[in-house]
């Protein structure tokens, strides 16, 4: 008896030493966070990646787990993140039909907006002193996860912080582009969602297929050629 209760104490230790642990909170936090969504009525202001987060870092801490640890044994999802950079040419590819109807306001407002997307939160971070490292984690906020990560390692930036960066981004550029539409009586969903993938990366692309699958598709579409773009010209005009 005292054997086997020993054996349950020191479960947690014996998880924690293998990705098990990891990969299988991150999983549950996932699936429970969507679930929460559903339940509370699907709020724009509340997508269900940020509830998934909220609650995988209460869990971590409840458990008192250390957060390298958590790190190392969830690298092996981190991993994937590959895989899916080159899988954002599928949606590109797909789109191709809109990208050759639809190219020249592409290429006009493209640059513009995923310039600025990156020069305003870099002013505003330098006018309050923030550091060079703090500035190279919040260049590529708007870029969706996977090569927002590898353009935050090229620049010397902070990847959690970039992180926590492209989720309020996400959430916000959401929000806004919402309320934009409202106010502006935009209800073409080839505008709503090229605007959405463009802004808020996956959180947005995630909404734009709430509203319609053209919007879904425009949205795709907008998040992959930011990508594109981004990692191309912020690392040059970075260290300019």
């Amino acid at each position: 008896m005292n054997d086997w209760y020993s054996r349950l104490l020191s479960l947690p230790e014996t998880l924690s030493a293998s990705p098990a642990l990891a990969i299988g909170l991150t999983f549950g936090a996932f699936f429970a966070g969507n679930a929460v969504f559903r339940r509370i009525g699907r709020p724009l202001w509340l997508p269900p990646v940020v509830l998934s987060a909220v609650l995988l870092a209460a869990v971590v801490a409840l458990l008192g787990m250390d957060y390298k640890a958590y790190q190392q044994g969830a690298h092996w999802l981190t991993v994937l993140l590959g895989p899916a950079t080159v899988a954002l040419g599928i949606p590109l590819y797909q789109q191709m039909h809109h990208i050759r109807a639809l190219w020249r306001p592409i290429l006009v407002t493209l640059p513009i907006a995923a310039t600025l997307a990156a020069v305003y939160a870099l002013v505003i971070a330098w006018s309050l002193g923030a550091t060079p490292e703090v500035l190279a984690s919040l260049a590529p906020k708007s870029v969706t996860a996977p090569i927002a990560i590898g353009i935050t390692q090229q620049l010397g930036g902070s990847v959690p912080l970039m992180m926590g960066g492209l989720l309020i981004t996400g959430v916000v550029a959401t929000l806004f582009v919402d309320l934009a539409a409202r106010w502006l009586a935009i209800s073409d969903d080839r505008i709503l969602g090229f605007a959405l993938g463009l802004n808020g990366h996956a959180v947005g692309t995630a909404r734009a297929f709430e509203i319609s699958p053209t919007a879904g598709a425009f949205a795709s579409l907008g998040m992959g050629l930011t990508g594109v773009f981004t990692a191309l010209i912020l690392p040059l005009v970075f260290h300019l």
